[in-house]
Parts: C-alpha cells; sequence; structure tokens
C-alpha cells in the first residue's frame, strides 16, 4: 500500500532549489535522504510533511493530495497520523518527560508504551522536567513522544544528531522494528550514511536533483 506519493516537486527561495522531484513510499518503507548543508533536502522533508507548500507539484499521503485539504483537516492529519522529529526536540520545557509523552498519547488516543521508554533508556528520568535532562536524553524522549501516538508516517530530520554512534544504531533499529509492526513507512534527513543505508531506498540531494544511491 502507498502511504506517500510526491510528483514533480520544484521549489525555490531567491534561488532554485530543486525541480521536477517524484517519489514513493509504501508501507513498511524507508526512505534516506543525504546531502550536503543548503542542498534542499529538509525543504522537501517540509514539503512531504505538510509543513510546506511547493512551489509546483502535488503530495498525496495516504491517497490525498495534502495541499487540497482545508486547515482543519490538516491539523488532524498531522495529529493522527504523521510524526514529526526534529534534531531540535520542541518538548514543553515546564512539563516532566513523562507529561509530554501523556499529551501527546491522549490527542492521538493511545496508550505511553513501558517496553519503548526501557528501550530507549529513559525510563528511569521520565519523572524528571525535561530541562534536567541531557541532550541525548531530551532527543529520546521527543522519539518516545511521537512513537507513542502510533503515526502512520514518521518525518526524521537528523533524529540522532545529539545521540552517540551505538545509541543511534539502537534508536534506528526501534524504528524499523516500529515500521515492520505498525505498517508505517519513515522518511529520514540524515548525515549519517551509515544509518542512511539502512534505510529501504536511500537518495542524494544534490544540483537540484534527488537521485537514487
Amino acid at each position: 500500500m502507498t502511504l506517500l506519493k510526491a510528483t514533480s516537486l520544484a521549489h525555490a527561495f531567491d534561488y532554485p532549489l530543486f525541480e521536477d522531484i517524484s517519489l514513493t513510499l509504501a508501507a513498511g518503507e524507508s526512505m534516506a535522504i543525504v546531502g550536503v548543508s543548503g542542498s534542499g533536502k529538509s525543504t522537501l522533508m517540509h514539503i512531504l510533511s505538510s509543513m510546506l507548500r511547493p512551489n509546483r507539484g502535488t503530495v498525496e499521503l495516504f491517497g490525498e493530495d495534502i495541499y487540497r485539504l482545508s486547515d482543519a483537516e490538516l491539523v488532524k492529519l498531522r495529529r493522527n497520523d504523521l510524526g514529526l522529529i526534529y534534531q531540535s526536540h520542541y518538548l514543553f520545557k515546564g512539563f516532566s518527560a513523562y507529561e509530554n509523552l501523556e499529551v501527546a498519547a491522549i490527542l492521538a488516543d493511545q496508550k505511553i508504551d513501558p517496553v519503548l521508554l526501557e528501550r530507549l533508556g529513559i525510563e528511569r528520568v521520565i519523572g524528571q522536567k525535561v530541562t534536567e535532562l541531557s541532550g541525548g536524553q531530551q532527543q529520546r524522549v521527543s522519539i518516545a513522544r511521537v512513537l507513542s501516538k502510533k503515526p502512520r508516517l514518521i518525518f526524521a530530520d537528523e533524529p540522532t544528531g545529539n545521540l552517540d554512534h551505538a545509541t543511534a544504531g539502537e534508536v534506528m533499529e526501534i524504528f524499523e522494528e516500529y515500521l515492520r509492526e505498525q505498517h508505517a513507512a519513515m522518511v529520514l534527513v540524515t548525515h549519517d550514511e551509515s544509518l542512511a543505508s539502512r534505510c529501504t531506498h536511500l537518495y542524494r540531494m544534490q544540483n537540484g536533483l534527488l537521485n537514487a544511491i
């Protein structure tokens, strides 16, 4: 089942960023996009994840053209079906780590999985305020928050940037299991080509083009 289909995407700011990008992603698959800073890979992910309207082209998620949806429909889509992970964690600083997870789980009508917290190594700090956690712990809480809502599509921009190599590998393994078990899919933007190579599809953004590697 195709979860994501992009057709003839083009975007520019003060200069052309990319042209004529088309791709598809099916349930259970993952896609990694690598490239130098400024090549447009994060902008492409923002377009695919409903956060930025392209200059040209269409994006279909779950069979619907998302840029034809109303604002209310987009909010519902993001809340229930999409999981967005960034290198900056965007956690609620006045809340504990657990309360951050709880908000996401309640909004998506899901339960927090204690096994997931243990695998991410945050079960012992889950009651602490976000501001008391290290950068790596905050990032793992952010990942747990997204997975707790059981999204059908995960968009992850440098999700392991604050983690050491071993922990990054463990997090990638968790993502891989999640995609298989939930019949979900993931778009990963990263500079870490060893992690990128674990994805089903691997692309490089260069000179305005997205090329399969």
